[in-house]
């Protein structure tokens, strides 16, 4: 399998990341809506422990959608799929840091993480749209934070709306490598 074979195997058995950022989307909404509604710590540890359920709510979405969930055996990105996504709870501390220091730095510093790891999806997907995506949060998570005090939320909303728009991108990326006739299901 050629590395251009394995990225279009990527951007077509996950929809050009459109599960996984869809499913992502919608944890930052809940986290935010809890943030502002009842209180940020419930926001705060909703993401966090939500966030441990991307992958395994991504699969299921998939599979709902009548996709295979998973990348063949033979596909060698796989493996460095697995490495990115521990790349967030390994940066939490980095996150719990800046909100013990600054409690409003909590959704620009995770808006940061979150971003910085979309970046070896450049590559992982063959898709350069993943740069926008990694810049946009971490642009926005950079301005949040220097500059948006309030509301607290602020982050959780921006970046729900952004990883639901790319979501969108991707998906629309993804459906021009589906082979013709196939229905849309590899």
């Amino acid at each position: 399998m050629t590395i251009g074979d394995a990225q279009r195997e990527v951007r077509v058995v996950f929809l050009g990341g459109f599960a996984g950022q869809l499913v992502t989307s919608l944890l930052w909404f809940v986290s935010a809506a809890l943030a502002t509604w009842r209180s940020p710590r419930v926001g705060m540890v909703f993401i966090v422990l939500g966030g441990f359920f991307i992958f395994p709510l991504t699969q299921l979405l998939l599979s709902a959608m009548g996709r295979r969930p998973a990348l063949s055996r033979e596909n060698p990105l796989g493996q460095l799929a697995t490495q990115i996504a521990f790349t967030i709870p390994l940066s939490l501390p980095l996150v719990v840091v800046a909100a013990m220091h600054h409690a409003h730095w909590f959704y620009p510093a995770l808006m940061i993480v979150v971003g910085a790891h979309y970046l070896p999806f450049c590559f992982l997907y063959g898709m350069w749209e993943f740069s926008l995506l990694c810049g946009a949060l971490v642009g926005g998570g950079v301005l949040i934070g220097l500059y948006g005090r309030d509301p607290f939320s602020l982050g959780g909303w921006s970046a729900a709306v952004v990883l639901l728009v790319f979501a969108f991108i991707g998906r629309a990326r993804a459906l021009r490598d589906l082979p013709v006739g196939k229905g849309g299901a590899p």
